[in-house]
């Protein structure tokens, strides 16, 4: 009997052996794994950093993209043209894309209409934007027969809608039962459920989705080549084509001109410290709301 027991120990400290001696393993290859993407990121964002710091300057925002060779030039035009399609795609897309998921998580779960909607955002977040800026070409540019930046804000705002249609019902799905459960036997109709209790729960999960579409399409140039396609001077007029900053930094980092890769290195670092310093922001913003 004791040898049985004996056994049986040995059996058991056996197994617990390989099962840290797995558990070691698989932590090793998870931070072997976290580790190479974070040397890759770390590169990206220090070349960004060392190559376009030094472009930034005054004349950057203040005067137009310059032709070859020029000694000074900036990316004035690109900038608004960015802000302007980028501001009006986010506008138009949040409300679309918050109210289809709020259908999605709290009135759709099994309906057709909501299965179909589904399977329809899937097939936008997984299209590539170079298949909306087609789309847009031929049913708007084509149509009018001019590019126009008001076409890159509708290319746009398609990318911004499946993106925030999902998070915005994966956040709503995460809260409890039990809170509308506790409001509806108060008496309290859906709609005013919806507004004061699921969505206000569930704000910082969908505030994050509206951000990470406002920065997909910040640095989007497919869409914009087929739709507002370029303009090296100043314009406000949206109806016709518009210079952007994605589609700046791909034509000027293509050249062998140096002063156009160097604005086109400051028109990345533009971008990315616009994308992380509203993320902080929010994220403060955030913090101090709860």
């Amino acid at each position: 009997m004791s040898g049985l027991s004996v056994s049986i120990g040995a059996a058991k400290r056996a197994k617990h052996r390989r099962r840290k001696v797995v558990n070691a393993i698989a932590l090793a290859l998870s931070l072997a794994a976290m580790a190479f993407g974070l040397v890759w990121l770390v590169w990206i964002l220090f070349e960004t950093v060392r190559l376009g710091i030094g472009g930034i300057n005054l004349a950057l925002f203040t005067e137009m993209t310059p032709p070859p060779q020029a000694e000074t030039g900036g990316l004035a035009n690109a900038i608004f043209g960015s802000l302007a399609m980028v501001g009006l795609a986010t506008l138009i897309g949040t409300p679309v894309g918050v109210l289809a998921g709020i259908y999605l998580a709290e009135y759709g779960q099994k309906g057709l209409l909501g299965t179909l909607t589904r399977f329809i955002n899937d097939i936008l977040l997984s299209a590539p934007s170079i298949v909306i800026g087609l789309f847009i070409y031929a049913v708007v540019v084509a149509q009018v027969k001019s590019f126009s930046g008001f076409a890159g804000v509708l290319a746009l705002a398609l990318i911004v809608i499946p993106v925030v249609i999902r998070t915005t019902e994966n956040m709503l799905s995460l809260i409890p039962p039990a809170l509308r459960e506790a409001a509806y036997a108060l008496g309290t109709p859906k709609w005013k459920v919806i507004s004061s209790i699921t969505l206000k729960s569930a704000r910082a999960g969908v505030l994050t989705g509206i951000l990470l579409a406002f920065a997909r399409i910040a640095g989007e140039t497919a869409p914009l080549l087929f739709t507002a396609l370029s303009n090296q001077f100043w314009t406000t007029d949206l109806s016709g084509p518009v210079a952007s900053l994605p589609v700046t930094i791909f034509k000027f980092a293509m050249s062998p001109y140096e002063n156009w890769q160097k604005l086109a290195w400051a028109g990345v670092f533009l971008i990315t410290a616009s994308v992380l310093v509203l993320n902080i922001l929010a994220r403060t913003f955030l913090r101090n709301k709860n």
